[in-house]
């Protein structure tokens, strides 16, 4: 019996009066096997990237030696957005401590962790400043430790002179301090202003393009200037 696909002229004949079915081309077939393949690829992928970590650990088993690789670098993208998203959520506000937390809290807070330590006394009107502007910026930035403590309770005997003082610490070392009112500039020291004091330290990431405090100080500047009298001025009324 002749071949049904074979080659000829008397089967194009019969499939032409339909009496023999289409010839099969199996190139068109080959590009069909292929394009499922490359979707069930995809279905794959995309059901790993859908997966939380614990769904790959537990679906593990499922997956051919073939998968392993997708399998991995999946795992280490979610593990890499799940460590950003922890460090992220760690913080958010200002912790009161007291002598025998410092170890714990500060020196051994973490490894490339920033600690931003207040020491403050009640009492005392610039500190409570500092308290409030703290509280914001802990919000702000949640990623870096806050940390506020009475000072004689962590250093006996500090004086109030000192107060406010606020030390900025790294892998348990101090990278920053900032000893005594002076350096606060009295009541009027705004919060941009202490943003931008410890951002110049590395403690946090400000989006300030400039020193807050360099803008007052220009229109102080400016302002005098335009009071004082011109020689001018003084010939005038002489």
């Amino acid at each position: 019996m002749q071949d049904p696909n074979a080659d000829t002229e008397w089967n194009d004949i019969l499939r032409k009066k339909g009496i023999l079915p289409p010839k099969e081309n199996p190139d068109k077939e080959n590009e069909a096997l292929e394009e499922e393949l490359i979707q069930n690829q995809q279905s794959v992928v995309k059901r790993y990237e859908d997966m939380t970590l614990e769904e790959l650990e537990e679906n593990e088993d499922e997956f051919g030696e073939e998968d392993e690789r997708a399998i991995e670098m999946y795992r280490q993208q979610r593990l890499t957005e799940w460590k950003a998203k922890q460090m992220k959520n760690v913080f958010g506000e200002v912790l009161e401590i007291s002598g025998p937390e410092y170890v714990q809290e500060v020196t051994k807070a973490g490894e490339s962790l920033w600690v931003i330590l207040h020491l403050y006394k009640q009492g005392i009107p610039l500190c409570a400043l500092i308290n409030r502007h703290l509280s914001e910026l802990a919000r702000k930035f949640p990623e870096t430790k806050f940390i506020k403590a009475i000072s004689t309770t962590c250093i006996p005997n500090y004086p109030d002179r000192n107060l406010p003082t606020v030390f900025i610490y790294r892998n348990g070392d101090i990278k920053a301090q900032y000893v005594g009112p002076l350096l606060f500039g009295g009541m009027n020291f705004k919060k941009d202003e202490l943003e931008w004091m410890l951002s110049s330290t590395g403690a946090i990431k400000t989006e300030l393009e400039e020193n807050p405090r360099k803008q007052i100080e220009d229109r102080m500047m400016s302002s005098i200037k335009t009071s004082v009298p011109t020689k001018d001025s003084d010939s005038e009324d002489d």
